[in-house]
Order: C-alpha cells, then structure tokens, then sequence
C-alpha cells in the first residue's frame, strides 16, 4: 500500500469478526464501518456538497462509465478533477464501469480484449477495456478506483460464472500494469464468483497474492436472495487481509450491513437512499415508510425525533407528505437528506458498539433472519 493510503484497525468484537478502524486516503480519513452515499454523475442526487457533509458523509462514490459518457473525463479532468469539478474535497470512488457495462448495455459484445458496447446516449459504439477504465478513473482522479471486471447476472450458470471470474481476474493483472497513479490513487481488487463459495474462495486467494491497497466483493447485488448474499459475504469476508480496507460493492440495506459488519467487511455503497426519497420513501430506524400514505396527512411529528439531520430538525412528517404529493423537488432534497443522514448513523452507531464490544448485544438481532 502507498505510503499515502493505510488502514488501521482499532479495535474487534469479541463475538464476531466486526471490526472499527480508520482509512486514511489523500483526501481524509474515512471512520469504518462506513456507509457511502453514492453520486453517480459526480452528483448525490438532489444534494450540495455542503448539504453532503451535513448528513456525516466522508467517502463518496462517482461511476466511471456514466461520467465517460456525459460529460467526459477530459472535462472532469480540465475542471481539476473529480474532487474540485464537483465541489467535494473528502475522499471519493470511482467504480470501474464494468457493473454498468454488463447491465445497462443490451447491445454488447464480451471479448478476452474488453466490452464492447453501444451508448444509451447517441449510439455510438463504445470498447471497454481494462486499460480503458483505468485510463478514465487515472484521469477522474479519485482517491479509490476499481478494477474493471466482469459481472455476471444472478442467472448465469456456474460454467459462466467460473469463466467470468477466471477472466476478471486476468484483467486485474492489465488493470495493475495500466495504472499510472498508484501514489495518488489506490487500486482495488474485486472478487467475484458468484453465489459458489469455492469459487470466491479461489478468487479471494488469487487476489490476496496480489497485495493490492483493498479488496472489494463484488457481484452480490443482482438479483441473488438475501440469504445467499449473506453466505457469500460471511464467506468470502475473512479471507481477505485482515490490514487492508474491505468494501462490499452495491449494499446499503440494513441488515445487509450488520451481516455484512459481522464478517469484517468496512466499506458499503447503494443508491437506495437516494432512490427511495426520488419515490417518497423515507428510512427510519430499520423501517421504510410511503410518506404518501394517508395517515402522514396530518402527522405534524418529524420523520425521527432522535435524528439530528436538517429534515428532521425543521420539517413535519405532514408537511414532507404535502411535498411528496405534490411532486415537489424539495421532497426529494429532504428525503434524500435524512435517508443518507439514516444509514451513516446505522454505520456510526455500530462502529461505536464495535469500539465499546457491545455489538452482538445492540445488534445481535439483526443477525438473524427477519419476518
């Protein structure tokens, strides 16, 4: 790891593999366990950067794919890059675009070379390749950046799936030896295998032989049950260096998390905060609430008495419903404000629990399977 990126481990729980530590990258120290809010076109939706701080983000993530489309990463990179061209001077992700490669794109070819694909935009075709998205998140300028890999649908066959991961793996090897900027930025490793936990073992091992700055478990939100998630994480989690920052890609649902958290992972990311406040659904301690349902009408409490966030400090559950009803872009701004606010807390709250080795005993019920 450079001497610009290290990962410090504070303390563990006696029960499980949970663990409280610290990521120092160029840009900040990130507190983990941490949840990421995730701001996929160099914007969390809805939210200023200032507003962004508010909630207690510290790491935030931005897409490479997205961002090569509209506006380009030469544009990003003539704006001083990522960090300055949005306003953000904490620590920042970039994911490799393969996620959004292999999901969004119906027309696409897969080749040992790359992708090649067809923009949703203008239909120009498009070749992703390892050396390619490497090039685009070197010139982003991110303090983290994503191996380009291959994810396979929930449906795919073992045999696609070995193949996938066999592949991934070779094009780690030409994302390592295309990256330019390893001082600046640290590459992560991403290990895939879908729900066969031979297969992630395998991949784990090959990686860890590596020594990359951190290692992140991909693959594990498209499409499969919760219950097989859990298995892969509980798996594939301990294999990985205990010294190195571990992020599971694309989870952000709380017992997810505490699952998740159990198994040593101290990293996540999900645009499901954002989402569900675009559709008036707000978080609130564990639960999911429709504002638009009737008995919010003339609910004149905040969404969270114990919330110190901006929404929940000034505004009542009735007067959210009021917004949401009437389409108002404010709704989205509060929701989204007190969704983020919601799950770092959660993240918070358990790091806490870890410091103090009261986590099984604050969170233990979360580690058992919920009606």
């Amino acid at each position: 790891m450079s001497a610009n990126f290290s990962f410090q481990c504070l303390a563990s729980c006696s029960h499980t593999k949970a663990r409280a530590g610290l990521f120092y990258t160029p840009h900040g120290v990130v507190e983990t366990p941490r949840f990421m809010p995730v701001g996929t076109l160099a914007t969390v939706k809805t939210l200023t950067p200032a507003q962004l701080k508010e909630t207690g983000a510290q790491m935030v993530l931005s897409n490479t794919y997205h961002l090569h489309l509209q506006p380009g990463e030469a544009i990003v990179a003539g704006g001083g890059g990522l960090h300055k061209f949005m306003g953000w001077s904490g620590p920042m992700l970039t994911d490799s675009g393969g996620f959004q490669v292999f999901s969004l794109s119906e027309m696409r070819k897969i080749s040992e070379e790359g992708v090649t694909f067809r923009s949703p935009h203008d239909g120009q075709i498009i070749k992703f390749t390892p050396e390619k998205s490497i090039e685009i998140q070197n010139t982003l300028g991110a303090d983290v950046i994503m191996a380009f890999d291959e994810c396979p649908p929930a449906t795919a066959s073992r045999q696609e799936v070995e193949a996938a991961t066999e592949r991934t793996y070779r094009w780690l090897l030409r994302c390592i030896e295309a990256h330019q900027r390893p001082q600046e930025q640290a590459l992560f490793g991403i290990v895939q295998g879908g729900v066969h936990l031979d297969l992630r073992a395998q991949a784990a091992e090959a990686l860890m032989k590596l020594d990359l700055p951190g290692y992140a478990i991909g693959g594990v939100s498209v499409g499969e049950e919760p219950e097989l998630i859990h298995q892969v994480v509980q798996v594939t989690a301990p294999l990985l260096p205990y010294h190195k920052p571990r992020y599971l890609m694309g989870v952000g649902t709380y017992q997810e998390m505490v699952v998740a958290i159990a198994s040593g992972v101290d990293l996540f990311d999900c645009v499901i905060p954002t989402r569900w406040a675009r559709h008036g659904t707000a978080m609130v301690q564990g639960d999911r609430w429709n504002l638009k349902n009737a008995k919010f009408r003339e609910d004149f409490t905040p969404l969270d008495e114990t919330c110190p966030c901006y929404t929940c400090q000034n505004f009542t559950r009735a007067y959210i419903s009021h917004l949401v009803r009437s389409q108002e872009i404010l709704a989205y701004t509060l929701l989204s404000i007190h969704n983020i606010t919601e799950l770092i807390r959660f993240t918070q709250k358990i790091r806490e629990a870890i410091l103090n080795d009261t986590f099984v005993a604050e969170f233990g019920e979360w580690l058992t399977p919920r009606e």
